[in-house]
């Protein structure tokens, strides 16, 4: 086994479980959670449903990620994560990163509208982890981006060096 195996197979290990648990989340867990919700409290109207779709959606997302970074990895173990295959991966995970965070951001402005209008809810508690989850959304967003460019960079620099050579 490798150095690079050691790394790659129980990350890739850890991957399978998370998406496993993903799955199991979709399926079982959160419609059962918001299908309660909504009978507990039918004065809310769409809004539990609102959040089953959403919540299923941003786990859809993670595990769209969880699948570039299979591939990204199996690129890092041949030896050619600095080939153009990679980019198709990372603008893969950057789009579905961009898509979870507007999801979120789209249901966090939904919710503290809600939080606003309803006088028993008007707790500062929940907007303010929101908000705290949206800008921590971006910046995990835009840190992706600013990682996409240096593997452009480091790409370039190794097509350099490998003509050099």
């Amino acid at each position: 086994m490798t150095k690079i195996d050691r790394v790659v197979v129980p990350l890739k290990v850890l991957l399978v479980l998370v998406f496993a648990g993903l799955l199991v989340a979709q399926l079982l867990s959160l419609p059962g959670q918001f299908s309660h919700m909504a009978a507990e409290h039918p004065e809310r109207g769409a809004l539990p449903w609102l959040m089953l779709v959403v919540a299923v959606l941003e786990a859809a997302c993670f595990q769209v990620v969880i699948v570039c970074i299979w591939r990204l990895l199996d690129l890092v173990r041949d030896d050619r994560i600095f080939s153009e295959r990679a980019f198709r991966w990372v603008d893969a995970i950057v789009w579905a990163m961009a898509v979870g965070w507007l999801l979120l951001a789209g249901l966090a402005a939904t919710l503290v509208v809600v939080i606003h209008n309803t006088p028993e809810l008007r707790d500062p508690g929940l907007p303010i982890l929101l908000t705290g989850m949206v800008l921590i959304g971006a910046v995990v967003v835009l840190t992706m981006v600013v990682m996409r460019v240096l593997l452009r960079r480091a790409t370039v620099l190794r097509t350099d060096l490998d003509e050099v050579i």
